[in-house]
């Protein structure tokens, strides 16, 4: 291709410089920025290869996520996008817990799918922490029905009411969550818990609910209720031992409290 004289070009330029480039330098290609990945990390900085070398359990919680969800996005490594994600959640599994599956997509490079995972890691966890070893727990006291509760519901964003289902030993042969509201409150069915109660054969029953909020004091709808149940149970001959508030730090039992 012939150049092209450039005519502001003086006699003192240098010979090549007189001569016009640009659709030259038109017809190269154009190189994309490359973005880092993992994989441009130092091995001693690898989550999977310091895992590899020294156990998962001196990894932080950040790269223990970067080994689940495994990919990021462009421009931002999954090492980066998990540290993300805990910083949003003041560093702490208990607050990302409570996150809906809305909320943690509003976290840049957070789709559906990597939504998904996380809420089943931590159902899983939440699975290990209700599970029993050997004989059906026992109920003694208040505090046994929180232990058993507080990782059920206690952190739960959302009121749900549930229900123990125990024996004549006071063994608990089951649980299960009747409703699920809102914040503030939830819906609540006497007739689908006494009859719930009925078809399980159970001998007595527990209510439970959580607050949200972590206020342990009871409302008057929590009052009654209270009194709704017992008075359906004792007309069923069907033992109500307690209604229990539950947060994560703590409970409220009404037998306790003389209110049952």
């Amino acid at each position: 291709m012939e150049k092209k004289k450039n005519n502001s070009c003086s006699a003192n330029d240098e010979y090549e410089d007189c001569y016009d480039n640009t659709e030259e330098a038109h017809t190269m290609p154009r190189q994309e920025p490359r973005h880092p990945t993992v994989k441009d990390l130092d091995p001693d900085q690898q989550p999977r290869e310091r895992a590899l070398k020294h156990g998962v359990g001196i990894l932080s919680t950040a790269d223990l996520w970067a080994l689940i969800l495994r990919t990021g996005t462009p421009g931002n490594p999954i090492t980066a996008l998990c540290r993300d994600i805990m910083r949003a959640n003041d560093g702490k599994m208990h607050n990302l817990m409570r996150r809906s599956r809305k909320e943690l997509m509003g976290i840049k490079g957070i789709g559906s799918t990597k939504a998904i995972q996380i809420e089943a890691v931590m159902e899983l966890v939440r699975r290990y922490q209700n599970e029993t070893i050997g004989q059906r727990p026992i109920i003694r006291q208040s505090k046994d029905i929180w232990e058993i509760m507080r990782h059920e519901n206690g952190n739960k964003p959302h009121e749900e009411i549930w229900i123990l289902l125990l024996n004549r030993r006071n063994e608990v042969t089951g649980k299960k969550c009747m409703t699920t509201g809102t914040m503030v409150a939830s819906l609540f069915d006497v007739k689908g818990i006494v009859k719930e109660a009925l078809l399980s054969g159970a001998d007595g029953i527990i209510l439970c609910h959580n607050h949200p909020s972590g206020n342990l004091r009871p409302s008057i709808p929590d009052d009654k209720i209270t009194s709704s149940l017992k008075k359906a149970c004792d007309l069923l001959d069907l033992r109500m031992l307690d209604h229990v508030i539950v947060t994560t730090d703590g409970h409220y039992s009404y037998r306790d409290e003389g209110k049952l």
